[in-house]
């Protein structure tokens, strides 16, 4: 299974519906609160070349994007084989 990181902060809905598929997917994600962890915001500004909107989503070290980037790559039908590394 890959390795899964979501950058993300309280009361964010693009940030739910992104775990949400993930969630449903059965991938198994690390999450950082880029609101409350500085170091983790740094980490996601370095990692994403500069991109401040939440969710921020990694797989196995690749920028994937945000939200609307993941349900792409799902509706594409690439979602499933990033997740299986």
């Amino acid at each position: 299974m890959a390795q899964v990181t979501v950058y993300s902060g309280p009361d964010c809905p693009y940030c739910v519906r992104a775990k949400a598929l993930l969630t449903r997917k059965g991938a198994a994600f690390t999450e950082f609160n880029v609101r409350t962890d500085e170091k983790a915001l740094a980490e996601m500004l370095q990692k994403s070349n500069g991109k401040r909107t939440i969710p921020q989503i990694f797989i196995d070290g690749k920028h994937i994007g945000g939200c609307d980037d993941l349900y792409a790559l799902d509706s594409a039908g690439k979602l499933d084989a990033l997740l299986a590394g």
